[in-house]
């Protein structure tokens, strides 16, 4: 076994990415990647990411062996995969690959998407979509109308789909506190870590300042079914992820 290094200049770099997209299952490479970091970089995340297009214009050479890396193992899986990638000094090494977590809608969505494509058969698409997962395409939605008048006070990234809306609180600990009030809580942080997950588990919704829809956030967020935006870059954090302000672009 050996190590490789994404985290040795500008010629090297880490990322993660998705044969289809795990936040809509549209059949679009998705993904994301930072030069001159580490794998840990990217989904613990404390930095936000480029998206993965962005490498075709800068190094197209490894963006299309990664292309057809992707199509090489949704045809071997049949199914969406995970997969994890470093380059040392200009050289792409696949690090791992899995079947991707997906929410209820998008399970569906694939299911019946890799049937047309022939890719799989009914019966593997319906033993694909696990019973809760149906539960999830009742989830809340914004009112279109509504969206239209709305006017917009920050821009993240749409990691995980869904709607709530509750009082604002900024730790796991106040998040469940405030539940067992009765009241209904949006957790908002500068990146989660496994030490949030009570406090994700009771939030309406989850917005971080930072990372990407491979980070923490929108990975648990994704697998919970709650609705999650990640890398809102207009609120920062003064005390680590506990006391929050926001640009004046925003009002918290």
């Amino acid at each position: 076994m050996a190590m490789v290094f994404g985290n040795k200049g500008e010629s090297s770099g880490t990322g993660v990415c998705f044969s289809r997209d795990p936040s809509t299952g549209e059949n679009v490479f998705m993904g994301e990647y930072l030069m001159n970091a580490q794998g840990e970089d990217v989904v613990a995340g404390i930095r936000t990411p480029q998206k993965l297009s962005q490498l075709e214009k800068t190094n197209k050479v490894i963006y299309d062996e990664l292309c057809q890396i992707r199509d090489r193992l949704e045809q071997h899986y049949c199914d969406m995969q995970d997969m994890e990638f470093t380059v040392e000094e200009g050289k792409l090494y696949m690090l791992q690959c899995r079947n991707g977590k997906r929410t209820g809608t998008v399970a569906v969505k694939m299911a019946v998407d890799m049937v047309k494509e022939g890719l799989i058969s009914k019966e593997t698409a319906i033993m694909r979509v696990e019973p809760e997962q149906l539960n999830q395409l009742l989830l809340p939605q914004l009112d279109k109308d509504a969206v239209k008048k709305a006017t917009e006070i920050a821009a993240g990234l749409n990691a995980s789909p869904g709607a709530g809306c509750g009082q604002i609180v900024f730790t796991a600990d106040e998040a469940e506190a405030w539940v067992k009030e009765g009241k209904k809580v949006l957790l908002v942080r500068k990146e989660t870590s496994p030490d949030d997950i009570a406090g994700m588990a009771v939030a309406q919704g989850i917005l971080t300042s930072t990372g990407g829809r491979t980070s923490h956030a929108a990975v648990v967020a994704r697998g919970m079914g709650t609705p999650c935006v990640c890398g809102c870059s207009d609120v920062t954090f003064k005390d680590e992820n506990t006391v929050a302000r926001a640009t004046s672009a925003v009002t918290i």
